[in-house]
C-alpha cells in the first residue's frame, strides 16, 4: 500500500506550498470526467469539505474509499485516484443532509493530505496518462461499436438517456457512461478510472460488455426454455419453473421446499405443527426465493424443526447420588439439600412436577446458582440457565410477532431449543430484578411459564403453536422477596438461603475455594499452603458478605502474589509457600475492615440494635439526645425511611405514656426538643425492626438510665408495648456476635428461629425473648 504524505507548511529559502484543495470520500460511487453525477452528502466532515469549497469558489476532488463499510475513512482507506469536479447545485434534504450535482472535470492523483480534520484537504498532482496508437483505439472502437449494438438489444437496465448519449467519437464521454453504467463493481470502477491510456480503457469496456452479454444471453435462454415449458395462463407455474431452470443452468439440484418436508417428515411433530409448516410451505412455494419474505419464512421453519417437540433425556433419579453430589458440590445447607432430595422423590413416585416452582432466596454470593447447578446433576438432565435482571419486555418471555422486522421467539423458547430435550432444568436467575414499563409486564407473562395449569400449551407469539413446558424442572432465584409480584411468588416454594457463619466459609474455603483457586492459577497444595488462621483473618479483615464470592477473590490475590514469586525464582526453586498473617498485608494490602464492636461503655441514649442488609446482618447505633430551651419537637435524622420514621414517633408515643412509672418529668416533652439520629447518614435505612431500639434510646435519654453496653436487640412495637416478631434473625444474631455483644433481645414470636441460629452464637450469646417493651426495659437498661 502506497505510503501517505502530508503537505508541511513552506520553511525560509523553500518555495511556497502547493495549493490544496477539499475533498469528499465517496461510498459506493465512483466519479468520472466529462460525467455529471448526483449524490448525497451524510457525513459532517464531507459537509464541511463542501461549505468550505463553495465559500471559497473552488472545485473539489472526488475520491472513492476502498471499504465500503468504513464509516470514517482515514487516508489508508481511500484510493490515490479521483476526479476533480465542479458543483453545480446543492439541495439541503429534510434529515440534514444534501444532495448535489456535480459536473467531473478532470482525473487527478493525490499527492499529500494537508489536512484530516476537520475535514480532508489535499494536495493534487497530474495524473499521468500515456497517449495511445491512433490506430489500437480505432481498431478498438470499431469492436466495440459491434458488440454496443448487441448490448443494446440485450440491456433493459441501462438508462434510457444514458444509452442515447453513447457516442464513439466522444472517447471521454463514452468511457466515463460505461464506467458509470455498465460496471456493477466499485473496485472495477476504480480500475478503469486509474487505467492510464484510452486503449486500455476502451479494451477493458469491451470485456465487461462481452461478459454482461453472455450473461443476459443465458438469462434469456433460460427465460425461453421456461415459457415452453408451461401454459402462458399458469403464472405460479412459471415462476417454479423459472426458479428451477436457473438452479438447472447453475448446474445445482437443489429443493429448499422438498428439503423442508423431508426433515419435517422425519421427527415426530405434533399434529398442530406439522399443519403449520405445510401451510408456511406451501406459501413458500409461491414467493421468489430471493424476497424478504422467503427469508422470513425460512427462518420461521427453521425454528420449528429445530425445536425439541417429544425430546427427552432419561432421569436420574437414585436419591443416594442425589445427596452425594448435593454434599459433593456444597458444604452445610442441610435443609435445603433435604428439601431438593424431597422434591426429587415426589418427582420419582408421580412422575409429573405440577407440584411447586422452587424459589432460592438469598444475598448474593451464597451458592443459589450453583445450587440449581447440582440439581441439574443429581436428576441427570440438562441445565439452561436465563437471567431475568433488567428484563421490561414482555417480548422477551412471549417472543415478537412476525409481523416485526427481525421477530425472534422468546427467551423461554430459545432456552429450549438450545436444551434440545422438552425435559431439562430451567434456571430463571434473578426473578426479583424483573420490571415493567410501556412495553408490557413480563412477570404477567411468566404466570403462564410458572403455573402448572398452563404451562402444558405455552403461546409464544413468534412459534403460534403451543408449546409443552410442563416436563420442565423450572427453578428461580431470587435477592429478595419485596420485588416478586405476590401473584407470581405464589406459584413458588421459598427456600431460604441466608449467609454462613465464619465457621461455615471456613470449611467452605478449605474445601472449595482454595484448591479451585490453587488450580486456576497453576499451583497446588504441595507448594502454597494456608492455615485455618490466615483464612479466617481473610473473612473477618477483608470481606464483608453473607456469601464467599467477596472471600474467594481475596483467596485469588493471594495465591496469584506467590504465582509471582515462584515465577520470579524459576521453576528449578520453586520451594513451599506458608502464608502467614503477617504476609496479609503485603498480598491484600491493609485491612478492610474491623470488626463490629460493641460500644466502649455504657451510656444514656445510646442503644444498640440489629438490622439485616442484602449482604448479612449489621449491628446499628441509635442515639438520642434531648436538647432544653426547645418546644417538644423532634428531630429525626440519618436517612431514614418512612417506616422508620413512624417507628420512632410510636416509639417517642410508648415512653410518653410511661413516663409516670419511669420518673420522666413531662416537661421533658413540651420544653425540650428530642433529636434520634442513626448513624452513617448517607445510607438510607428502612424496616420493621428497630422499634423497640428506638424506644429503648428515647428512655435512657429522657430518664437518664444508661443502656447496657453488652446487650443488643430488634423487634417492631406496638403503641401498647407489645413487640413484634422479625425476620432476619440468623443474620442479626450473628452480626451481634461478631460485635462481641454478650445479649440479644429478640421478639417472643421469633422463639422457635432461635431453635435454628447457628451453634457457635447459641454458645456464646445469651437469647432473651421479650413479649413486652417492659420487659426489654429491664434487661437492656442499667
Amino acid at each position: 500500500m502506497d505510503e501517505m504524505t502530508f503537505n508541511e507548511p513552506s520553511k525560509a529559502g523553500m518555495p511556497p506550498p502547493k495549493p490544496s484543495v477539499k475533498m469528499i470520500v465517496l461510498r459506493g460511487l465512483v466519479v468520472f470526467p466529462g460525467q455529471s453525477v448526483v449524490f448525497d452528502l451524510g457525513r459532517d466532515k464531507s459537509i464541511v469539505a463542501l461549505n468550505k469549497a463553495v465559500e471559497s469558489n473552488q472545485d473539489i476532488f472526488l475520491v472513492a474509499q476502498r471499504r465500503h463499510n468504513a464509516a470514517n475513512p482515514a487516508p489508508k482507506d481511500i484510493y490515490r485516484v479521483g476526479c476533480l469536479a465542479r458543483v453545480k447545485q446543492i439541495t439541503k434534504l429534510p434529515n440534514d443532509s444534501f444532495r448535489v450535482l456535480v459536473s467531473g472535470i478532470k482525473r487527478m492523483e493525490i499527492e499529500s493530505y494537508a489536512n484530516i480534520t476537520p475535514y480532508f484537504e489535499v494536495v493534487l498532482k497530474e495524473f499521468v496518462s500515456r497517449p495511445s496508437d491512433p490506430i489500437l483505439v480505432e481498431a478498438a472502437k470499431r469492436r466495440l461499436a459491434d458488440q454496443l449494438e448487441k448490448y443494446k438489444k440485450l440491456e433493459t437496465n441501462f438508462p434510457a438517456d444514458a444509452m442515447r448519449s453513447l457516442d464513439l467519437h466522444d472517447t471521454k464521454s463514452f468511457i466515463g457512461l460505461m464506467g458509470t453504467h455498465l460496471y456493477r463493481e466499485d473496485g472495477e470502477k476504480q480500475k478503469l478510472l486509474e487505467t492510464p491510456d484510452e486503449y486500455s480503457q476502451l479494451e477493458d469496456i469491451y470485456a465487461v460488455m462481452v461478459r454482461e452479454c453472455e450473461i443476459m444471453a443465458v438469462e434469456k435462454k433460460i427465460s425461453i426454455k421456461v415459457r415452453e415449458n408451461i401454459d402462458k395462463n399458469q403464472r405460479e407455474y412459471y415462476l417454479r419453473e423459472q426458479i428451477k431452470a436457473i438452479h438447472d443452468e447453475l448446474g445445482e439440484d437443489t429443493d429448499e421446499i422438498e428439503d423442508y418436508r423431508s426433515r419435517a417428515k422425519a421427527r415426530e411433530l405434533p399434529e398442530e405443527v406439522q399443519n403449520k409448516i405445510d401451510k408456511e410451505l406451501a406459501r413458500m412455494s409461491k414467493m421468489n426465493p430471493t424476497s424478504p419474505e422467503a427469508g422470513v419464512s425460512r427462518t420461521y421453519l427453521d425454528w420449528l424443526l429445530d425445536m425439541p417437540w417429544s425430546e427427552e433425556s432419561d432421569d436420574n433419579l437414585d436419591l443416594k447420588r442425589a445427596r452425594n453430589i448435593l454434599d459433593e458440590d456444597h458444604y452445610g445447607l442441610e435443609k435445603v439439600k433435604e428439601r431438593i432430595v424431597e422434591y426429587l422423590a415426589v418427582h420419582q413416585l408421580t412422575k409429573n412436577l405440577k407440584g411447586p416452582i422452587l424459589c432460592f432466596v438469598g444475598p448474593p454470593g451464597v451458592g443459589k446458582t450453583s445450587v440449581v447447578s447440582s440439581i441439574a446433576r443429581a436428576a441427570g438432565r440438562k441445565l439452561v440457565s436465563m437471567s431475568l435482571g433488567g428484563v421490561r419486555d414482555e417480548a422477551e418471555i412471549r417472543g415478537h410477532r412476525r409481523t416485526y422486522i427481525g421477530a425472534l421467539p422468546g427467551r423461554i423458547i430459545s432456552g429450549m431449543k438450545q436444551a434440545d430435550v422438552i425435559n431439562p432444568v430451567f434456571l430463571l436467575d434473578e426473578i426479583d430484578k424483573m420490571s415493567s414499563d410501556f412495553r408490557g409486564d413480563p412477570a404477567s407473562a411468566m404466570l403462564e411459564v410458572l403455573d402448572p395449569n398452563q404451562n402444558n400449551a405455552f403461546k409464544d407469539h413468534y412459534l403460534e403453536v403451543p408449546y409443552d413446558l410442563s416436563k420442565v424442572m423450572f427453578v428461580t432465584t431470587a435477592n429478595s422477596l419485596d420485588t416478586i409480584p405476590a401473584p407470581l411468588l405464589d406459584r413458588m416454594e421459598v427456600i431460604e438461603l441466608s449467609g454462613y457463619t465464619y465457621e461455615e466459609k471456613l470449611e467452605i474455603a478449605k474445601r472449595y475455594l482454595v484448591p479451585k483457586q490453587l488450580a486456576a492459577n497453576g499451583l497446588s497444595e504441595e507448594v502454597v499452603t494456608i492455615p485455618d488462621s490466615v483464612i479466617m483473618q481473610i473473612i473477618a479483615g477483608y470481606t464483608r458478605e453473607s456469601g464467599v464470592r467477596n472471600l474467594e477473590r481475596e483467596i485469588g490475590t493471594v495465591i496469584r502474589k506467590i504465582a509471582v514469586k515462584v515465577v520470579e525464582n524459576g521453576k528449578d526453586n520453586i520451594g513451599h509457600y506458608d502464608v502467614a498473617k503477617a504476609d496479609l498485608k503485603e498480598y491484600l494490602g491493609v485491612v478492610k475492615f474491623t470488626d463490629e464492636r460493641k460500644n466502649d461503655s455504657d451510656e444514656t441514649g445510646l442503644a444498640t440494635g440489629l438490622a439485616w442488609t442484602s449482604v448479612g446482618g449489621v449491628t446499628l447505633n441509635i442515639e438520642v439526645a434531648v436538647i432544653p430551651d426547645g418546644k417538644g419537637e423532634i428531630i429525626l435524622t440519618g436517612s431514614l425511611g418512612d417506616v422508620m420514621k413512624e417507628s420512632c414517633r410510636t416509639a417517642l408515643t410508648l415512653v410518653r405514656l410511661r413516663a409516670e412509672q419511669y420518673a420522666i418529668p413531662l416537661d421533658k416533652f413540651t420544653k425540650y426538643d428530642i433529636h434520634i439520629h442513626v448513624p452513617e447518614g448517607a445510607t438510607p435505612k428502612d424496616g420493621p425492626s428497630a422499634g423497640i431500639t428506638m424506644a429503648t434510646a428515647i428512655l435512657s435519654a429522657l430518664s437518664g438510665r444508661k443502656v447496657n453496653r453488652n446487650v443488643a436487640m430488634t423487634g417492631e412495637i406496638t403503641l401498647r408495648g407489645k413487640v413484634l416478631p422479625i425476620g432476619g434473625l440468623k443474620e442479626k444474631s450473628l452480626a451481634a456476635f461478631r460485635a462481641g455483644v454478650k445479649t440479644i433481645i429478640i421478639p417472643k414470636g421469633n422463639r422457635k428461629d432461635a431453635e435454628e441460629l447457628p451453634t457457635e452464637v447459641k454458645k456464646n450469646v445469651k437469647i432473651l425473648c421479650a413479649e413486652t417493651i417492659d420487659e426489654v426495659f429491664t434487661s437492656a437498661l442499667v
